[in-house]
Order: structure tokens, then sequence, then C-alpha cells
């Protein structure tokens, strides 16, 4: 069984930053990649960043480009999101998504609100 548990939102104000992590566990043989979505009141799930597993390398949607700087640590299967500058605009349930040998598994979410 695999677990995908996130951690880390809360309430921001604009302009404010927040970090959001992502821990992976379980019977996991190999991990592909490891990333964020996010989903606002009445709107469909959005792709936010991903990270590749080991290479590294990097995919941002086009809301998190320039503001949201995903990373990792390896040895931990831990994913991170740096979110600054953030905007009202960003306030959704974030979701990670951990694509692996075994399949896609998602955790449960944090909610991300951004207000004054």
């Amino acid at each position: 069984q695999v677990q995908v548990v996130e951690s880390g939102g809360g309430l921001v104000q604009p302009g404010g930053s927040l970090r959001l992590s992502c821990a992976a566990s379980g019977s996991i043989f190999r991990i592909n990649t490891m990333g964020w979505y996010r989903q606002a009141p009445g709107k469909e799930r959005e792709f936010v960043a991903t990270i590749g597993w080991p290479g590294g390398s990097t995919w941002y949607g086009n809301s998190a480009k320039g503001r949201f700087t995903i990373s990792r640590d390896f040895a931990k299967n831990t994913v991170y999101l740096q979110m600054n500058s953030l905007k009202p605009e960003d306030t959704a349930v974030y979701y990670c998504k951990l694509v692996h040998s075994g399949g896609d598994s998602w955790g449960q979410g944090t909610q991300v609100t951004v207000s004054s």
C-alpha cells in the first residue's frame, strides 16, 4: 500500500508565501514523478508543477511559472512546493500526485487560502 500525505497549507495574505510538503511512503518500487495539482471551488483540477525522479527535471503550469518552485528530497521521497507572491486566485485545495511503478496515488489534499 502506498501513502501520500500533504502538509503546509493554511491562510496567508495576498503577496505572502507558503511552502507545501508531500511525503510518499509504503510499497513503492520506483517513483517516476511527484507533483502538485489544485482544485478551486467549482473548477476542475488544475496542474501546478511536477518533478522527475531521480533526474529532477521540472515542469510548471502557467499559473505557477515565475512564482512557484517545486523541489524534492530524494532520500525522503518528499516533494515541496514553495509558493511566493500568492494571489487570492491561488486559493484551492492542493493535491499531491505520485506517479510510480504501481500506478498513480493521490494525497487527501491541503487547503490553501489567500485572503486579507
